[in-house]
């Protein structure tokens, strides 16, 4: 007999989906595995239903029309005691959260996390295009060669907000700074508001202040802007005008992490500049990580 096709309602679909989800969870435990005795043979493998909602201190009830895939209410704290009691890694508690309708919690930072090898030669492959990875502070994980170079990040700078409004280099070789700058402001605002609960935004952002009256005047401005893809321009002082289509993404492996990617934009001459730059020689001992 063939399966039944899926419901067309995705709301019924994703409660479908969580049924079969814990359905699963539940077959592939013994009492044994989560410190139960044993009580004899069982007509299907796994925990009871019982069994789960005793051990994650929810009702007997409310956990069957759960799995039966019922229009019930849930709360994070529900749902990680399920997670816990059905032995859920971390991708599964994620997708626990997903099927029942909620936001999975953010992975915690983690700042000063040791940028993985692999990562690394990442970065160093994408030269002599510029590219780093930055936690969400905007704290620099790694750089290579072409970011030092190109960007004008030296070994004193550490985060990126800090040195785009301290950084004569920087300021000399961006070619629209006073444009950027308040856009630049307006992101890391924004991703401070993210994150309400952590000071590290606020010392930042005061520690600038005190140093940077063109920041200060911004942050007070109050201003929000998302992350986008941006168009960055350069003038660089052995080759010219570059001009770059730099993307961010996240790095699942080091929660909080975001790689950044320079690509040169097609017709400026830039990935020609980059390869001059490159054969001089400049970007051989640049880099750090």
């Amino acid at each position: 007999m063939s399966a039944a096709p899926p419901p067309a309602d995705p709301v019924l679909r994703r409660r479908d989906e969580l049924r079969g989800f814990l359905r699963s969870r539940r077959a592939r435990l013994t009492p044994e595995d989560v410190g139960m005795p044993a009580a004899g043979r069982r007509r299907t493998p796994g925990l009871r239903r019982e069994e789960v909602a005793v051990l994650s201190g929810v009702g007997v009830s409310w956990y069957t029309r759960l799995e039966q895939g019922r229009d019930i209410n849930v709360s994070g704290g529900v749902l990680d005691a399920l997670a816990r009691t059905l032995r859920m890694d971390a991708a599964e508690r994620e997708h626990l959260y997903l099927l029942s309708g909620l936001n999975p919690p953010q992975a915690a930072a983690e700042p000063g996390a040791r940028v993985p090898d692999e990562l690394v030669r990442v970065l160093e492959s994408w030269s002599p295009r510029p590219a780093y990875i930055r936690d969400r502070y905007w704290n620099l994980a790694a750089i290579n060669d072409a970011t030092a170079e190109v960007l004008g990040y030296g070994d004193g700078d550490h985060n990126c907000l800090v040195t785009f409004f301290t950084s004569a280099r920087y300021r000399a070789l961006a070619r629209q700074w006073s444009a950027a700058a308040p856009r630049v402001v307006a992101r890391f605002r924004a991703d401070a508001a993210r994150h309400p609960d952590d000071p590290e935004f606020s010392r930042i952002a005061a520690d600038l202040m005190s140093v940077s009256a063109e920041f200060a005047e911004l942050w007070e401005r109050h201003e929000v802007a998302a992350a986008t893809r941006a168009v960055k321009a350069l003038v660089h002082p052995d080759v010219g005008d570059l001009v770059f289509e730099a993307t961010m993404l996240g790095v699942p492996e080091l929660p909080g992490h975001f790689l950044v990617l320079y690509n040169p934009r097609p017709g400026t001459g830039t990935e020609e500049a980059l390869e001059r730059l490159a054969a001089s020689g400049r970007l051989a001992t640049a880099g750090r990580a």
